[in-house]
């Protein structure tokens, strides 16, 4: 296997086109085409990560943070991420990131945190917008069939739980080919009357390039007419959060247990009082309190997530319970869905888990 098998591999579950445009999710460091000797999955890459890869001679870095995220004019080693980068490429490691792109998907971070609540009929909290275009052309009657096959292969025909989703509509179309044509039926000089096929299919903004690429290649005609339309629906089934229920509610002082246990978070902050009943549960692993709106307009009792600022707490007032367990807390499961994705895929591969625990944060007890 190759560092680009691998990410192909990943990105299959949680393609990059659902990152967050101010993310660098991908591959950070290091050749695509290198064969990969073994695999290390961990939250954070730290100077301890690298030896602890070379250690278990790993030459690929699954993380969920991208080790770049801001430009670097200059690479001295005068602070971790330059001197990261000169061990990595000095032993030749490269390091991959699946930051918010797995954040976005419903298997992804936000879907980890909640098997590990044991939620039920869990959901995206915060759909994205604006990731949908439908494609729409017209085709022989008798070539409608791989054209379809052709444009569904390259990831149009996607909607929610079922694939090779289109509609088609006969009709009869018309064109004359000129001087330089060379018409697939027909003739030159003369108008032409064709039964045809209209396929409409709708596809993800990140695959239109592919299906665009496919449905060329696969027509049958010259000069192939489609049309792409920009979609305002909502994409159920990608977007920041997720929400779930408990089997039982529970009061938050039994869940605020659970999450210290599970978690290993030791410096929860919290608000609500302690007997309040729980059994609409929304989370978002790290930075979430973007979405405390979110939240509440779903009707959850408790949110949970990290980095909460103080005022913060205030916006869910006495209808939404906000637990800040933690970053690093609510996120360091995320390795285990690199380690299971390349294991279920590849299960004698060497995959590793990292032992290091990368938070820089400790809490005084």
């Amino acid at each position: 296997m190759k560092v680009k098998d691998i990410i192909q591999l990943l990105e299959e579950i949680a393609p990059r086109g659902f990152q967050e445009t101010y993310d660098n999710s991908g591959l950070n460091l290091g050749n695509p085409e290198n064969e990969v000797s073994g695999i290390l999955c961990t939250l954070d890459v730290t100077e301890e990560v690298i030896d602890e890869a070379l250690q278990k001679q790993a030459n690929l870095i699954l993380a969920h943070h991208p080790v770049l995220f801001e430009g670097l004019k200059s690479i001295t080693g005068k602070n971790y991420i330059e001197r990261i980068a000169i061990k990595a490429i000095r032993n030749n490691i490269a390091i991959y990131a699946g930051h918010t792109n797995f954040d976005n998907v419903p298997t992804g971070v936000n879907a980890k945190i909640c098997e590990k609540l044991n939620l039920r009929g869990t959901k995206i909290l915060a759909p994205l917008k604006e990731q949908l275009f439908k494609l729409v052309t017209f085709v022989p009657e008798e070539k409608a069939t791989e054209v379809r096959e052709a444009i569904f292969e390259a990831g149009g025909g996607y909607i929610g739980n079922y694939d090779k989703c289109s509609f088609n509509t006969q009709g009869q179309g018309t064109f004359r080919g000129l001087d330089h044509s060379d018409p697939y039926v027909g003739e030159k000089g003369v108008i032409h009357y064709e039964s045809e096929t209209k396929v409409e299919v709708i596809l993800p903004r990140f695959r239109k390039n592919q299906v665009i690429q496919a449905l060329l290649k696969s027509h049958p005609y010259e000069e192939v007419a489609y049309d792409i339309y920009p979609l305002a629906n909502e994409n159920p089934h990608a977007g920041a959060g997720m929400i779930g229920n408990l089997e039982k509610a529970m009061p938050l002082k039994d869940l605020l247990a659970d999450l210290k246990k599970v978690f290993n978070a030791t410096g929860i902050r919290y608000t609500g009082t302690a007997d309040k009943m729980i059994k609409k549960v929304a989370v978002c692993g790290g930075s979430g309190s973007f979405l405390i709106k979110h939240a509440l307009a779903t009707g959850a009792d408790v949110f949970i997530t990290g980095d909460v600022k103080y005022h913060q707490f205030f916006d869910g007032g006495n209808r939404l319970s906000i637990v800040d367990i933690g970053h690093y807390e609510s996120e360091q499961f995320t390795k285990d869905i690199f380690y299971e994705s390349v294991m279920k895929k590849i299960p004698k591969f060497a995959v590793h888990l990292s032992e290091v625990k990368t938070s820089p944060i400790n809490y005084f007890k």
